[in-house]
C-alpha cells in the first residue's frame, strides 16, 4: 500500500512539471518582437528638416484688473440655507460640520445635545449638505465669539476645530 502511494505521488508529481511550459519563452519572443518592431521604425523614418525661428517683439496691453471691494464678511461663507430642524436661523451661524447623508447630520445633532447645546440642522440645496449648526447670531461679533469658545471647548477634536461662520443667505 506505501508503495504504491509513493509511486501514486512520483506520478503526481512528474505530471505536475511536465505539463507546465515555462511562459519565459512566450516573454522572451515578445520583446524580440518588440525590439525588432522598434528598430524597423527607427530605420523608416526620415530626417526632419529644421526651420529657424525668427522672433518678434512683442507689444502687450495695458492689463486692466478689476478690484472687488473687500466684503466686510471677509473669511465668512456665505450660503442659502434652510432650518430642517432646530430653531430659526439668524444671519451669522457657527457651523461645526457639513454632511452628505442626512443621518450623519443628525448623529452630530444628537452628540451636540448630549454635550447641551441647541444644535439646528440647515440645508444647502446648491451644495446638497447638510450644515450642523452649533449657534446662530444676528451679528458677526457674537458668532465669531461663540465660534472660538467651541473651539476652545474641544481643543483635541480636530473636527470642531474647523468651525467655521456662516452667513445666511436669502
Amino acid at each position: 500500500m506505501k508503495k504504491l502511494m509513493i509511486l501514486g505521488m512520483g506520478v503526481c508529481v512528474a505530471l505536475a512539471f511536465t505539463s507546465c511550459k515555462s511562459s519565459e519563452s512566450a516573454y522572451k519572443k515578445a520583446y524580440e518582437k518588440a525590439k525588432q518592431q522598434e528598430l524597423a521604425s527607427d530605420q523608416t523614418t526620415a530626417p526632419v528638416e529644421t526651420t529657424p525661428v525668427v522672433t518678434a517683439p512683442v507689444v502687450t496691453a495695458p492689463v486692466v484688473v478689476e478690484r472687488t471691494p473687500v466684503a466686510p464678511e471677509a473669511g465668512v461663507r456665505q450660503e442659502k440655507v434652510t432650518s430642517i430642524s432646530g430653531d430659526e436661523l439668524k444671519d451669522y451661524s457657527v457651523v461645526c460640520g457639513s454632511f452628505g447623508l442626512k443621518a450623519n447630520a443628525e448623529g452630530l445633532r444628537d452628540y451636540l445635545v448630549a454635550q447641551g447645546y441647541k444644535p439646528i440642522i440647515a440645508f444647502n440645496a446648491e451644495a446638497a449638505t447638510y450644515r450642523v449648526i452649533v449657534a446662530t447670531y444676528p451679528d458677526r461679533t457674537q458668532a465669531a465669539a461663540a465660534r472660538d469658545l467651541f473651539k476652545e471647548r474641544y481643543p483635541n477634536n480636530k473636527d470642531f476645530q474647523g468651525a467655521w461662520l456662516l452667513y445666511r443667505l436669502y
